[in-house]
């Protein structure tokens, strides 16, 4: 058996997510989602608090722990970070960080059985971050790699214009800046989907069984933007 947690706070929205996981047996997922602008600090260790408490596990007993690790907003991504770090140095287990792009992907798949996905995301500053993923077996597989770039940018992966495209996340509030061929290829767009810890705690475990993980004090937020700097914990 396998018990993972996993934590987000890298938009509007923050949450918490555990994760248990038995040979032979439905996964257990267990999780609390509020849109918390601005109150990320204050709510994030009580929703852990209460997964745990619901799950009747104690932190000793988790195997792993997952963040949200971007990319997204700065403040966010440093609040989750700093709590996965700390849940994890303290109980000597590995570190799982999880695109939040990724996870914009795997919840529209797991609830609305989506297959092509573009995930965007307002990077304010006239920018989107942006990934595109076609689902296979139940996971997102990149076929655009996560970038930054202006709305006006935007291109649908070569070679698969005849696919019905979704378009999921806060990024897709710009339609209006995107190009002809872009809007003409999509056939449906989800600006108010949130990044959830639920389909983090899906990745991360994906990772964990297949030898991922690393130490607590690697943590390291992507922000993609290479003008902001997150120093590593000594």
């Amino acid at each position: 058996m396998s018990i993972l947690l996993a934590l987000d706070a890298s938009s509007s929205a923050c949450s918490a997510a555990l994760l248990r996981r038995r040979a032979g047996a439905e996964d257990e997922l267990l999780s609390r989602f509020e849109m918390t602008p601005r109150a990320h600090t204050r709510r994030l260790l009580p929703m852990v608090d209460e997964v745990l408490a619901e799950a009747g596990v104690a932190p000793a007993e988790l195997d792993a722990v997952a963040y949200g690790r971007g990319p997204g907003s700065f403040t966010g991504l440093r609040i989750a970070a700093g709590a996965a770090q700390g849940l994890a140095y303290g109980l000597d287990r590995p570190l799982v960080g999880v695109s939040t792009l990724a996870a914009l992907a795997l919840g529209a798949h797991r609830r609305h059985h989506f297959r092509w996905l573009v995930t965007a995301l307002d990077a304010r500053m006239g920018e989107i971050y942006v990934a595109a993923w076609q689902c296979r077996d139940g996971l997102p597989e990149p076929l655009l790699e996560e970038a930054v770039m202006p709305p006006e940018r935007l291109r649908l992966p070569a070679g698969h214009d005849d696919h019905d495209w979704v378009g999921v996340g806060s990024g897709w509030g710009l339609w209006e800046q995107m190009p002809a061929e872009v809007q003409a290829g999509m056939s449906q767009r989800l600006p108010e989907v949130e990044a959830e810890a639920a389909d983090m705690a899906l990745l991360a475990m994906g990772e964990l069984e297949a030898g991922g993980g690393e130490p607590a004090h690697l943590v390291q937020p992507v922000y993609l933007r290479n003008e902001v700097a997150w120093k590593k914990a000594r």
